[in-house]
């Protein structure tokens, strides 16, 4: 009980802190801060795809480009964001569906392969096709929303506005995963024929994976576009799949909070670490390495290897103290 008051108590602190701090905070700085917040978003998606259903993916990227062209261009036109929403969900969860086929067939890097193409295609769309994005010129002048009335035009309300979308995208992920649906992508990412022959549909599951997951990477694509007020081809390059993959395995692959974490260190430590001037993406580099050698689960991987040890000689001490006291207790008995 009171480890549950203990993380429930962090949990608020973490809150406030998410909030109120950031109100002392330049332009740059909330800019970054919103960015960790439409990353942590993506990364959420992958988590699900690749954590939880063990279906990897390098495609995450592409998904958020989706997003962010279909929100430039709808609310250029003049439709409000949430229409860009509703209209992102539907499209990008349609194209993870079919982009999930391939994993009914496909594994491991063999699925990577497939997914990679899938990135570069859209790409070569996001450049090549000036008819609808523009091409190389990109979409400018993407407006920000106004929320029940309150413009976000400022930084400040628009990291609010971030930051509330990921509240309520956690949520959303969290009873995901809870529920009967989560159960099934972590017995398919366990053992697929095992799953199968307890009765779980994997081909449905597989798909609903790539599907939502996809879906989730939409959703931060709608933030990123107004959050830039600019998009063209180049963000969403391979890299930006590369490095939604590393704030998973970073953060913990297959943790509800891993991609919080993974995120904070792929947007936020590159900064903290300017002040090396031109070493600090050696230094950034150097740290990530040497974290996936020690700990190729991630952060939180470290974190729930230790609580395990506790947990393991904790009840190790317990066993030895009641095989003494019934030891204690036979000889007492024995005449």
């Amino acid at each position: 009980m009171n480890a549950k008051y203990l993380k429930l108590g962090f949990g608020v602190v973490v809150i406030a802190a998410l909030i109120i701090v950031p109100m002392n905070f330049n332009r740059y700085g909330l800019f970054i801060l919103s960015q960790w917040a439409v990353m942590t978003i993506a990364a959420m998606g992958l988590n699900l795809t690749l954590g939880y259903a063990g279906q990897v993916s390098l495609a995450q990227g592409a998904f958020v480009g989706i997003g962010a062209y279909t929100a430039a261009i709808m609310t250029s036109s003049g439709f409000p964001l949430i229409a860009a929403l509703a209209v992102t969900i539907v499209l990008c969860f349609a194209i993870g569906w079919i982009l999930g086929y391939p994993a009914l067939r496909v594994q491991h890097h063999y699925l990577a392969f497939v997914t990679l193409a899938f990135s570069t295609l859209a790409f070569l769309v996001f450049r090549n096709e000036e008819w609808l994005t523009k091409g190389i010129y990109g979409i400018s002048n993407i407006p920000r929303p106004e929320i029940l009335g309150y413009p976000t035009r400022r930084p400040l309300p628009f990291y609010y506005f971030c930051l509330g979308s990921l509240g309520l995208v956690s949520l959303a992920v969290w009873w995901l995963i809870r529920s009967p649906w989560g159960r099934a992508f972590v017995a398919l990412r366990e053992n697929p024929i095992r799953a199968l022959s307890l009765g779980i549909d994997t081909r449905h599951y597989t798909l609903m994976a790539f599907a939502i997951g996809s879906a989730l990477g939409g959703v931060a694509g709608v933030l990123y576009a107004p959050l830039t007020q600019y998009v063209d081809p180049v963000p969403f390059h391979l890299s930006l799949s590369l490095d939604l993959l590393m704030m998973v395995i970073v953060g913990g692959s297959g943790f509800f909070f891993g991609p919080f974490l993974g995120a904070m260190i792929a947007v936020l430590l590159p900064e903290w670490l300017r002040f090396t001037q031109g070493y600090y993406l050696m230094l950034y580099a150097v740290a990530v390495i040497g974290l996936l050698i020690y700990s190729p689960s991630g952060i939180l991987g470290i974190l729930d290897r230790f609580i395990a040890e506790r947990r393991t000689k904790a009840a190790s001490a317990e066993r030895a103290t009641a095989t003494a006291k019934l030891d204690k207790q036979n000889l007492e008995v024995t005449p």
